[in-house]
């Protein structure tokens, strides 16, 4: 016969008539104080970028609605006239973004396929431990590295081509780690199918694996770029800036958005290039917002499926 302890008994009814005993009680609780946390970091974090963004729109975001913002450029503009567009360093920008991406998507997608579809031994685990290197690198060590071999070593005029370069060192690794995690995504059975009906490995990749991970793959290019796109310090060390529409890569002078921006705020003093200021940042968050939507949308719709 089973005895009873009444001590036992009255404890046990008094923390479950207070809750305190119940389980899920303490788990609960632990629950909205992680949510209060959550929340308190999401509002600290979102209070200056609603700041920022609320500045520039507010004063650049005129310039915006002209046509001349567009078609122009700042050849013969002082920074006492007002009027002159950006067309000339947002084709400078997407001519550097373009040629970048035509460099360093094929070596990251390349790497990508080696470490999940071929890497083994030490050479992989140096070659991932190297890409690891790489995305922690800060963009202004990329372009003194750039400069030192460019530059300094080859004796080679600062020029477009040289930040292109700078910016293949930082956007290669985005594109690999992301591409690599896309391929992990694709399900071993449809490589285990192709084996079975004797296509070989290359030839499975090519027309099997890249082509169901391709959206996943395309989003983490576009991101990439999104990045590099907004990278100030290669361009400043590297690319001289000119007020007039240059395309030429290996030219000396390219235009782009972050360098107009820094060339006209030693003149913030004055309205009409404080407002081109203003307007040059956002046409540049406008171009970075564009590539990020685009990456989400592509990811959103043409996702892997496991």
């Amino acid at each position: 016969m089973t005895t009873t302890n009444p001590t036992v008994d009255t404890a046990v009814r008094t923390a479950r008539g207070t809750g305190l005993g119940h389980p899920s009680r303490g788990r609960a609780v632990r629950d909205q104080l992680a949510r209060v946390v959550m929340w308190a970091a999401f509002i600290l974090a979102v209070i200056p970028l609603v700041w920022i963004l609320y500045t520039v729109i507010s004063k650049g975001f005129s310039l915006l609605l002209e046509s001349q913002w567009w078609t122009n450029s700042q050849r013969g503009i002082t920074s006492r006239r007002v009027g002159g567009g950006a067309v000339h360093a947002i084709q400078g920008t997407l001519i550097q973004a373009f040629a970048c991406a035509l460099i360093a998507v094929p070596i990251a997608v390349m790497t990508a396929v080696y470490l999940v579809e071929y890497g083994r031994g030490k050479f992989a685990r140096w070659v991932s431990f190297m890409v690891d290197i790489l995305t922690g690198i800060p963009s202004i060590v990329a372009a003194l590295f750039i400069y030192a071999l460019w530059v300094t070593t080859f004796g080679f005029q600062r020029v477009g081509f040289s930040v292109v370069l700078a910016l293949v060192l930082l956007m290669i690794p985005t594109v690999v780690r992301s591409t690599e995690e896309m391929l992990k995504l694709v399900p071993n059975e449809l490589r285990e199918a192709s084996y079975a009906l004797g296509v070989p490995k290359w030839k499975t990749i090519v027309k099997v694996v890249l082509p169901t991970a391709f959206s996943g793959i395309v989003t983490g290019i576009l991101l990439g770029l999104a990045r590099v796109m907004g990278e100030t310090a290669p361009l400043l060390i590297l690319g001289p800036y000119t007020k007039s529409i240059a395309t030429d890569l290996f030219g000396g002078l390219m235009p782009t958005l972050p360098t107009m921006i820094n060339q006209d705020r030693n003149e913030l003093a004055q309205a009409a290039a404080a407002e081109r200021v203003w307007a040059a940042a956002l046409t540049l968050i406008l171009l970075v917002l564009f590539l990020n939507l685009a990456g989400r949308l592509v990811a959103r719709f043409g996702s892997v499926k496991k």
